[in-house]
């Protein structure tokens, strides 16, 4: 009776892990607008409240735009990719844990700037979420790092400098948000939370790879 190699199974399709990602990241900006309430207020001052607010808006918009960059930049790896082994999906599981964690700092910081834009829980709350998006830069890093480790996964015309390209990225972005919370800590947390919101803008910008890099695919 022959027995097939247990290395025949040790890959898998990108169908699932494409249908489960997408799910998680679904929800993950469903969570954020929980954050998002009808503020308590007197008869009068609706309008009032709600502008006190402010730090829920500006949270959602900078984590809304975080989540929806890392799910263009998943899009373009999986039409790289052509199959799946354990290493990718533990990379891939550990991308979706600190997605899916996103809406506990973003509510932390928007809690934090409502009470006092200066004061010491502020500071904490913006290095909370800047660890937070570091470690989600991080786990990019592990992303590309195993396609290194195994290129056979990709499909074959996918340009030289892709995963290079995207590790690259992927440090710039795990640098630039430490970077940010050592100065929301130590400096002003507004300035950590500029850092914030533009850093999406930057990965929506190169979603398909650094300049000289690109080959067009979507």
């Amino acid at each position: 009776m022959s027995r097939t190699h247990p290395r025949k199974f040790s890959r898998s399709e990108t169908t699932r892990a494409e249908a489960f990602s997408d799910g998680v990241f679904a929800i993950a900006v469903t969570l954020l607008v929980l954050n998002l309430a009808d503020p308590p207020h007197k008869p009068g001052g609706l309008g009032r409240a709600l502008l006190a607010q402010w730090p829920a808006y500006l949270g959602y918009l900078a984590s809304f735009a975080y989540v929806a960059v890392i799910w263009l930049n998943h899009h373009q790896a999986f039409v790289r990719i052509r199959a799946m082994d354990r290493g990718l999906h533990a990379a891939n599981l550990f991308l979706l844990l600190t997605t899916a964690a996103l809406s506990f700092p973003t509510a932390v910081v928007a809690d934090a700037l409502q009470a006092d834009l200066t004061d010491s829980d502020a500071r904490v709350a913006v290095a909370l979420y800047a660890g937070l998006a570091a470690a989600m830069c991080l786990s990019w890093v592990a992303f590309y790092q195993q396609i290194a480790r195994r290129p056979e996964l990709l499909d074959p015309d996918v340009e030289d400098t892709y995963v290079r390209h995207g590790r690259l990225r992927s440090w710039a972005g795990a640098l630039a948000y430490t970077v940010a919370g050592l100065l929301g800590v130590f400096i002003a947390p507004l300035l950590a939370i500029a850092v914030f919101v533009l850093l999406p803008v930057f990965y929506f910008v190169t979603s398909e790879g650094l300049p000289g890099g690109r080959d067009g695919s979507s």
